[in-house]
């Protein structure tokens, strides 16, 4: 594979539990590293690959061949470049087949496509990103928003090159969507069409019919369209979902067209189907809140029924008060935390390395498992004092094979809105959501511990919290953050390290014979 800017990327073809090598070569003149989101690469995160967390990029002209061992993730993932902004253009899709003697759990369709949602700026990315960084602020919204790298119909620029997916009356295709978007959650509907959603990360849901899909940066979600109106063209299209108070957004359409096969004359202008509006939390809430795991005799599920770690963690939009004035009148600058501390990114050496060879001074392991201070977290007004976070490289470690509950709480501290949260080497179980400050006496007694979702990014709702549980079995360094870009830059993330077990599978892999230097 060779990172060149083209996107999307290829997409990479496996059977479930099979392992790949892949050779990276980077021609662009950037740093890069490569990041197969969720796959969890047991017992080895040598080639997982966030920037100074389990590698150190791979410079202009360098090659590193990266192992990508499957387990039991079945259905669609994706790649993408995980340094800075890269993965705005460096990015493809993963389709994982059933092993041979199985199937999917659905009739079979008659295709599969994968739909890469994307986003698109007519300047430069490192420039954008440049100037993000140096004003403290929020960066500067998209262009265009795209579907297999074209916005569309509704731009001139595109129009001659708007995606097609043919389709035949009476048959079924499976829909792999994907949102490599850098900054925005996004809604996708077809005109006239319902879709049934029937897996999620790479895992499968009971079948569940939509007119419309609510997706989030990270996200992958797997549906069956069923051609079955009359022969025509129709749009497919995606436009966004932002509840930020005062947050500028790219407010256009992205559109491609599904063709029906025939002999007919097609409509001059397709019309454009139901999306709901920019800010309906309700919508993308209700959309994701309904997804269930199949949790039949074939797809078993394993929720953890008693927690050995309990964690509560806050996730916050924060602000630095400025030194001079660089930031310009407000002299603040953004920035975000987990557990009001905003990660800074190690530069002299990966921690992956660091915690392996046992080095010191990299990062430290003192991350807490509840905030400070507990308050009204989603409070219409906050003072002022709880919006200045601590700075650190903090890792929290994990015994092997203890049974994990995180608690999500989103605050309303310098701004209230969603964050999909991002947790690399591990899958979990989705088992509760809410709105408002997650009470611990009355919220549990609603979890969903018989058929909740297994997925590797949940996006927890503004002002709200979300729950997960995992067992901690993957030895190794596993980076967790929110897969809003702008919030990744500014510190909302953090690391779990899980310590070795016993046996042979219970032990983190020694590492390749070529790493990339730093």
């Amino acid at each position: 594979m060779t990172v060149n800017g083209q996107f999307p990327g290829p997409t990479l073809y496996v059977t479930k539990g099979e392992t790949i090598i892949v050779d990276v070569i980077n021609k662009s003149p950037h740093n890069i590293t490569i990041h197969w989101h969720g796959v969890k690469q047991p017992e080895y995160p040598w080639s997982d690959g966030p920037e100074y967390i389990t590698q150190c990029p791979i410079q202009p002209g360098g090659k590193f061949s990266q192992k990508v061992i499957f387990s039991d993730e079945e259905g669609t993932l994706w790649w993408h470049a995980h340094s800075d902004w890269t993965r705005a253009t460096v990015y493809g899709a993963i389709v994982i087949y059933p092993n041979k003697g199985t199937r999917y759990p659905f009739p079979a369709p008659h295709a599969d496509v994968p739909i890469i949602l994307g986003e698109w700026w007519k300047d430069d990315i490192f420039e954008i990103y440049d100037q993000f960084r140096a004003s403290g602020a929020d960066p500067n919204v998209s262009d265009a928003y795209t579907i297999n790298g074209q916005p569309g119909d509704l731009y001139p620029c595109s129009k001659s090159d708007t995606f097609k997916l043919s389709v035949d009356y009476g048959k079924t295709y499976l829909l792999r969507l994907i949102n490599a978007a850098l900054q925005d959650i996004l809604f996708f509907s077809i005109t006239n069409h319902q879709v049934t959603v029937v897996g999620t990360d790479a895992s499968y849901t009971k079948p569940l019919k939509v007119d419309y899909v609510a997706i989030s940066p990270g996200q992958t979600i797997d549906v069956l369209l069923e051609a079955n109106q009359p022969l025509d063209h129709y749009y497919m299209a995606a436009k966004v979902y932002s509840s930020a108070n005062g947050v500028q957004y790219d407010n256009t359409t992205t559109t491609s067209i599904v063709q029906y096969n025939g002999n007919y004359t097609p409509s001059s202008t397709p019309s454009l189907p139901y999306l709901p509006y920019f800010n309906d939390t309700t919508a993308s809430v209700n959309f994701t809140g309904r997804l269930r795991s199949l949790a039949d005799n074939n797809h078993p599920i394993h929720v953890p029924l008693s927690i050995s770690t309990p964690l509560f963690f806050t996730v916050s939009v924060n602000r630095f008060t400025c030194a001079n004035t660089s930031c310009g009148a407000t002299q603040s600058r953004l920035a975000a935390s987990v557990n009001n501390i905003s990660f800074q990114t190690p530069t002299r050496m990966d921690i992956l390395k660091a915690y392996y060879n046992q080095i010191n001074g990299i990062y430290d392991d003192h991350f807490p498992d509840k905030p400070p201070l507990f308050f009204n977290f989603t409070a219409d007004s906050i003072p002022l004092i709880y919006e200045t976070p601590s700075k650190g490289t903090e890792v929290k470690v994990l015994e092997y094979n203890s049974t994990v509950e995180i608690v999500f709480q989103g605050t309303n501290v310098a701004a209230g809105t969603e964050h999909p949260m991002h947790i690399h080497g591990t899958s979990f179980y989705v088992i509760g959501w809410g709105f408002g400050n997650f009470d611990k006496d009355k919220d549990p007694l609603r979890y969903n511990l018989v058929d909740p979702p297994f997925q590797n990014t949940i996006t927890v709702p503004k002002n709200g919290w979300s729950v997960i549980r995992f067992k901690a079995t993957n030895p190794g360094v596993w980076f967790v953050h929110c897969h809003l870009e702008r919030h990744l830059s500014w510190g909302m993330e953090m690391a779990f390290i899980i310590k070795n077990g016993r046996g042979k599978n219970a032990r983190m892999l020694p590492p390749p014979p070529y790493m990339p230097p730093c």
